[in-house]
């Protein structure tokens, strides 16, 4: 009976990396990095080399395990010295992600700047800040585009130029406290008519005169240009003053149409009113499929679940929200309860004070 012969492979296999890839003087070098910590490199977050490399070495080809040429080597960079090679792809190589990890990216960038642009605009008719929801939705609107080589800070202030130009929004005034001797008060005010400023408070301490007032951010830098010739200065109390009261713009727009019937909707609400035309047509063909099918109880959730869709519910983010509330104690929460918990989660976050 004859049996295969087994001959070794004489090559390394790498799976589960991120690939480095460097085009020089005709040739292509890669390097094998964990997932992940690349962008940690060279963000000075990572100072360990061989927590981002999989091995020193470098590869004309890492997913067959090809060895790079050591003349090619040579030729290209000057040296034979592997980890240097390797420093150099680094700094200046190309990072090759699958399909999954650039949507996923993308999509977290997405979240983030659409998070910045619900922090600094405002419903010009309530002063209030729109749902992260509805931002969303807004910027789907007008066809955004996350751009990858772009901070998410510039993209936030295209999205709001184009969002001011075709929807009822407007950027969230700054709240700043003026400052100037009592000798010099009386130009202050002069300026504060030319700036447009909305005054709320005003306070005299001896022989300096403080006033608070909310100004458009875009005119703050020659607001502090022109206090230094009356000698005073700006302190930023708030870079975004929205109106207190409730939370979000739609709780508003609810209570204002079962008030008053509205003449005529503007853009938003007509968002609004499709978002839950969607939802609701949704949960009705989900009630009618799930009609003479087998079903199953998530205990977490309370709900009855189809068989091949049990999966996918498990994977969701309502049902790891009510995992977690199960765990602790508390009663889970219908769908679009877990929604709302979750945005205003979203939106309580510290987000750091951006100089627009």
């Amino acid at each position: 009976m004859s049996r295969t012969l087994v001959q070794p492979v004489g090559q390394k296999r790498l799976t589960n990396v991120a690939v480095v890839r460097l085009r020089k003087h005709g040739h292509r070098f890669e390097i094998a990095c964990f997932p992940n910590k690349v962008l940690s490199w060279r963000s000075h977050v990572e100072k360990d080399l061989d927590e981002v490399l999989q091995s020193h070495t470098v590869y004309s080809n890492v997913s067959k395990g090809v060895l790079a040429n050591s003349k090619d080597l040579l030729k290209a960079f000057g040296t034979e010295d592997h980890t240097k090679i390797c420093l150099e792809i680094l700094d200046k190589g190309e990072l090759q992600v699958s399909g999954k990890e650039r949507e996923v990216q993308l999509s977290a960038q997405f979240h983030e700047i659409a998070t910045i642009v619900m922090d600094k605009t405002i419903n010009p008719d309530t002063r209030r800040p729109y749902t992260i929801t509805m931002i969303e939705r807004l910027m789907h609107e007008v066809h955004f585009a996350v751009d990858p080589n772009l901070t998410s800070k510039e993209q936030a202030l295209r999205v709001i130029k184009k969002l001011i130009e075709h929807f009822p929004i407007k950027r969230a005034p700054l709240r700043v406290r003026f400052t100037a001797p009592n000798s010099k008060f009386a130009s202050l005010t002069e300026n504060l008519d030319e700036w447009n400023a909305n005054v709320i408070s005003k306070d005299e301490f001896g022989s300096i005169t403080s006033v608070v007032c909310e100004i458009e951010p875009s005119i703050l830098r020659s607001c502090e240009e022109k206090l230094k010739g009356v000698q005073g200065r700006v302190e930023v109390l708030s870079v975004s003053a929205h109106a207190e009261g409730g939370s979000s713009v739609d709780q508003d727009d609810a209570q204002e149409s079962q008030s008053v019937p509205a003449v005529e909707t503007d853009p938003v609400a007509r968002i609004s009113e499709v978002m839950q035309k969607q939802s609701i047509s949704s949960e009705m063909e989900n009630l009618d499929q799930g009609q003479g099918k087998h079903q199953r109880r998530c205990k977490e959730c309370d709900v009855l679940v189809e068989d091949k869709l049990y999966r996918e519910h498990c994977k969701s983010g309502w049902h790891k929200h009510n995992y977690t509330r199960h765990k602790n104690g508390l009663p889970p929460l219908s769908q679009e309860e877990c929604l709302v918990e979750m945005e205003l989660a979203d939106s309580k976050r510290d987000l750091k004070d951006y100089d627009f």
